[in-house]
């Protein structure tokens, strides 16, 4: 299949350094290149183990958790009064 491919100036180098090295045309290098990528395993680094420490969670006084949607309508009325004045 032909198609157009827009390298990077630094990988275009690396592709005909390995062309050149292995006596290979650009397109067999880069072609080369593609499948191995495409064909290796994904490498996962070694993942440090993590553990979540839950704390108690909850309202700050004076704020009643029944009536936040009045908070969110409220802030958002701000919100567009203050957008339509500028």
């Amino acid at each position: 299949m032909r198609t157009t491919v827009t390298l990077e100036p630094d990988l275009a180098k690396k592709v005909k350094a390995l062309a050149h090295r292995r006596g290979l045309s650009f397109k067999q290098a880069l072609n080369e290149v593609i499948r191995r990528g495409l064909t290796r395993p994904v490498q996962r680094g070694a993942q440090t183990k993590y553990t979540v420490h839950p704390h108690v969670g909850g309202f700050r006084p004076g704020i009643d958790p029944g009536k936040l949607n009045q908070l969110v309508d409220q802030l958002e009325v701000e919100d567009f009064i203050a957008e339509a004045q500028r």
